[in-house]
Order: structure tokens, then C-alpha cells, then sequence
């Protein structure tokens, strides 16, 4: 069996992120390629799709939003995710037993006693007017029923139980909004698809499909990582035939599309700069391939990173005007010009044109 490196690794997931070379594709197909962009912090995506398309328009992602081709909401991980209309609408059934249980994970004690489904019907009856709500609005109307538990835990749990989205102005380009929930059938137009009554798996050998398309190659623990879903390993096994399998230097077997993009090693890779809590590094159980253990934390503190020959080798953020870069090790000079660069083409894009100011502070 075939062992790929590290660095074999690493150019494979840059190429399927779009990080080894722009890609001409609309946000929306973009979005729907990477299977969605984790976006808690709202502003995020924008440097996300920036980094891997060419003449990327934030007016672009920002009309999607409002014209419900891409919603925000909680999905892979029971994290925000930036997903395309027709994903969540085949993905959202697969992953509600997973949103719960991490709500019970957290709230479990204080949500002793209280019938989850009466719960979510309680829920479901106030958010039919297709009003949105505050998660404190949406409490409000059902507390005086379930007074025992706090109104946080009732809260996460209806925003898990629920399909909801985040309504706009949520997550447009440079605007300041608070969450809004919306019921995603109302919003969309569309029911959510549900599980097939037969006990197969469709959604979840799609799932690995798609996972493998975009990250990988990968292994079953990695694809759990970047979904939080249990019960994929019969969705991989029934997939075997048509899958490519690789070993790591580490010994994991690793298994891929047979014609994914798998490039040469030694193919230059750009200077990148990642937005926070990005999936490259994110959507993975082993990071190496991207990210030095030293530095793992950095992943989920929410710093923004630089990749320079295509692995995490600084943090960057935003002072007044100008993108300020923090190396995590000694930069070559060479790697510094480019850096420096490439900063400046980010600092001009978040300030529409306006700025284009980039500085490389002492590691």
C-alpha cells in the first residue's frame, strides 16, 4: 500500500481546500465544494473564500445569504456552519441525533425530566408564524412550561432541536447583527429531507463522498472529526469498492476518490491567510498534515493563521488599518516578502482598496 508523507498530505488537502491555487468558481459552488465553511465568527467566510478564489466579491456571498441559496446555522460539530441551501436541506435529518446529544453533553443534569420531543414541538409551535426570534425570545414563550431547567440549557437545546437558521443581516459583509432564528422549511421553501424509512445510509455515504472530495486523503477518524457524526464506519464500508486506500507514515490507513487530486509533493505552495476556526485545519482528527502539534491549540483559540509553503507558520490579525502578522519561527526572507504581500493584497481587500498596509511584527 502506497505511503504518502506529510507533505504528500499536505499539498493533497491544500489542493482540495483551493489553498494551492485560486479557483474560478462562484461563492456558492465554492461553499457547496468545501461543505460548508465553519462561521461563528460572522465576518470569517469573506477572508475564507477570499484566500481561495479569484476576484472574490463579498456582495457575492452576502446576496446569497439573502437570496437563501446559503444559510448559517448549526451543523458539522454542532458548530455555526456556512452551508449551501441544498446541503442542509439532505444533511440536517442525518445530523440531528448528533445536536442533541452534545447539548446533553453539556446540559444533560438540567435537562433531567423534560420530554426533549414535547420540547421541540413546544418550539416549533411558536417559531410557525415564521417570525424570527432571539434564542431568548423563542425561551420566553416556552419556559413557563419548563420552569425547573435554566434558560440556557432550554435555549441550546431548542436551537439544536430545531432546524433553524440564522436570519440576515446575520453574516453579511461588514454589517453588525444579532442572531435571529428562522424555521429552515419556512425559510427555504422547502421541507427537510428525511432519513429513509429502510434503516439505509445514503446521506452518510454521501457525506464521505463529498468529505473525501474536499479533504481528503483521509481516514475514518478524520472524517468523524470534521462532522462529529457516529455510526459513518458502515457508510465508509459500503463505499470500500469504489475508494483508493494509502497508508500515512504513521501507519492509518487513509482511503480517497480515485481521481481526487493528489499533486506532487514538491509543487510550489502560496502564501495563504486563513480566517478563523478554518476547516483546512479544523476538519481533520490528525492536523499534522497542516499544523505542528506545538502549535494545535492555535486551531481552536480562534487565531487567524498564515500558511507559508503551505503549513501554519503564523498568526495574523487586523490593528486599525493594517494586517499585522505575528511568525510562530524565523521567516527566510524570501517568505517574508510574500508575506508581506500577500497582506497587503488582504489588508486592501477588507478595506475595500483603501488601505493596503501589511507588517511582519518579531516572533
Amino acid at each position: 500500500m502506497t505511503v504518502l508523507d506529510d507533505r504528500a498530505l499536505n499539498r493533497a488537502a491544500l489542493a482540495r481546500q483551493l489553498l494551492l491555487e485560486r479557483a474560478a468558481l462562484p461563492a456558492v459552488d465554492a461553499v457547496a465544494h468545501l461543505c460548508g465553511m465553519q462561521a461563528q465568527e460572522p465576518q470569517e467566510p469573506f477572508t475564507g473564500l477570499w484566500s481561495r478564489l479569484r476576484a472574490f466579491d463579498p456582495a457575492e456571498l452576502s446576496d446569497a445569504l439573502t437570496g437563501r441559496r446559503v444559510v448559517r446555522t448549526h451543523l458539522m460539530r454542532r458548530t455555526v456552519h456556512l452551508v449551501t441551501a441544498a446541503d442542509v436541506l439532505a444533511w440536517r435529518a442525518r445530523h440531528q441525533a448528533m445536536l442533541r446529544q452534545r447539548v446533553l453533553g453539556a446540559y444533560r443534569r438540567e435537562l433531567d425530566g423534560v420530554d426533549l420531543g414535547e420540547l421541540a414541538a413546544a418550539g416549533h409551535a411558536v417559531m410557525a408564524d415564521g417570525r424570527p426570534r432571539t434564542m431568548t425570545e423563542l425561551v420566553g414563550e416556552v419556559a413557563e412550561r419548563w420552569p425547573a431547567p435554566g434558560r440556557r440549557a432550554l435555549g441550546e437545546m431548542l436551537v439544536s432541536a430545531l432546524p433553524l437558521a440564522q436570519a440576515p443581516p446575520r453574516g453579511l459583509w461588514r454589517t453588525k447583527g444579532g442572531v435571529r432564528n428562522v424555521l429552515l422549511p419556512a425559510w427555504l421553501g422547502r421541507e427537510i429531507d428525511p432519513l429513509p424509512a429502510d434503516g439505509t445510509d445514503p446521506v452518510g455515504r454521501a457525506l464521505t463522498r463529498r468529505y473525501l472530495a474536499a479533504f481528503g486523503p483521509a481516514a475514518s477518524a478524520d472524517l468523524r472529526a470534521w462532522c462529529g457524526l457516529a455510526g459513518l464506519p458502515a457508510a465508509v464500508a459500503a463505499l470500500r469498492e469504489e475508494l483508493v486506500a494509502f497508508r500515512d507514515e504513521r501507519g492509518r490507513e487513509l482511503l480517497d476518490l480515485p481521481g481526487a487530486p493528489r499533486p506532487d509533493p514538491d509543487v510550489p505552495a502560496p502564501v495563504r491567510f486563513l480566517p478563523a476556526f478554518d476547516n483546512a485545519i479544523l476538519g481533520y482528527h490528525d492536523r499534522g498534515r497542516i499544523i505542528d502539534d506545538a502549535h494545535r491549540g492555535l486551531s481552536v483559540a480562534g487565531e487567524r493563521v498564515v500558511l507559508v509553503d503551505g503549513r501554519v507558520a503564523a498568526t495574523w490579525r487586523v490593528e486599525a488599518d493594517t494586517v499585522t502578522v505575528t511568525p510562530l519561527h524565523g521567516l527566510a526572507k524570501s517568505d517574508q516578502t510574500a508575506v508581506t504581500e500577500e497582506g497587503e493584497r488582504l489588508a486592501s481587500f477588507l478595506s475595500d482598496g483603501e488601505s493596503a498596509r501589511a507588517r511582519i511584527t518579531a516572533p
